[in-house]
């Protein structure tokens, strides 16, 4: 079985909040991101820009390669990025960019 970002991420967590890690695998990972009303794309979007205008780059790295497993493209990524700009702020943005490029540099 393939080691996914999902699936490090819960064994790093393990290493130091075990219940934490729990919760993240089954409530979180287990089942809300597995609720119907919203596709898989939709949840990755909502999410990447949450985290970029909330200022949260730890988190985005994980959810950027994860949009991208969710079909979201570089272009989409961009635009949405963008978009939150004018209402998150030019340096939350400029961040969020600044990790968009690291992943895709990566791929």
């Amino acid at each position: 079985m393939a080691i996914t970002n999902e699936h490090k991420a819960i064994d790093d967590l393990k290493a130091v909040a075990p219940e934490f890690a729990k919760l993240t695998e089954e409530l979180l990972f287990g089942d809300i991101w597995k609720r119907p009303e919203l596709s898989q794309r939709d949840k990755s979007l909502i999410t990447v820009t949450c985290l970029v205008a909330l200022n949260r780059i730890e988190q985005i790295e994980f959810h950027l390669r994860k949009a991208f497993e969710n079909g979201l493209t570089k272009e989409e990524l961009v635009a949405a990025i963008t978009h939150i700009a004018f209402y998150a702020g030019w340096p939350a943005s400029v961040s969020g960019f600044s990790r968009l490029k690291k992943v895709i540099e990566q791929q």
